[in-house]
């Protein structure tokens, strides 16, 4: 059975899916490959009551890193970058290469970002900390004011305010 339900946030309402046991899915107004409830689909706030409770500490600063169970459904090299951007720490972002690396497929920048594209547990998976190697703000499925508004939070939030991982690529934070 497919759960869903909704949550007011400061990125508008999102829409949060999960199986009854996982959050499948983590999706902004009007983002590229969101689904849309239909038959099949059963409201149940309860489902979600752990969801919404870190996702809104999250949005109130009080929360750095989730811990919820999750099923996100891809293929094993989207599973496998899915799993790298949860090593993104908070308030810091990575280039595209640099998560390539990560994950033990150096060249597969390109690869990495359409997986990245794909990433169906937006911000709990946080797609938002990945950019182009040369610090600009590159495709987000929530729109690039989203994006910029979840990197200023961090950042914002961030005890260190938002150092980042430098490699060779010189990824700057968006200021």
């Amino acid at each position: 059975m497919r759960f869903h339900t909704y949550l007011d946030s400061p990125l508008g309402e999102l829409l949060l899916t999960g199986d009854g046991e996982s959050v499948t899915g983590l999706y902004m107004p009007l983002q590229k490959h969101a689904p849309e409830p239909g038959s099949g689909w059963v409201r149940n706030d309860a489902v979600f009551v752990e969801a919404v409770r870190q996702l809104n500490a999250y949005f109130n600063g009080e929360l750095r890193a989730f811990s919820l169970p999750l099923a996100p459904t891809g293929t094993s090299f989207q599973q496998q970058v899915w799993q790298g951007l949860q090593d993104i720490p908070y308030g810091e972002t990575w280039s595209y290469g640099q998560l390539a690396r990560h994950i033990g497929q150096p060249g597969a920048s390109r690869a990495v970002g359409l997986a990245n594209g794909r990433n169906p547990i937006a911000i709990i998976i946080p797609c938002h900390r990945v950019i182009g190697a040369n610090g600009s703000l590159t495709g987000y499925g929530g729109g690039l004011d989203r994006k910029r508004w979840l990197l200023a939070h961090e950042r914002s939030q961030a005890p260190h305010g938002g150092v980042n991982q430098e490699d060779d690529e010189s990824v700057d934070m968006i200021h």
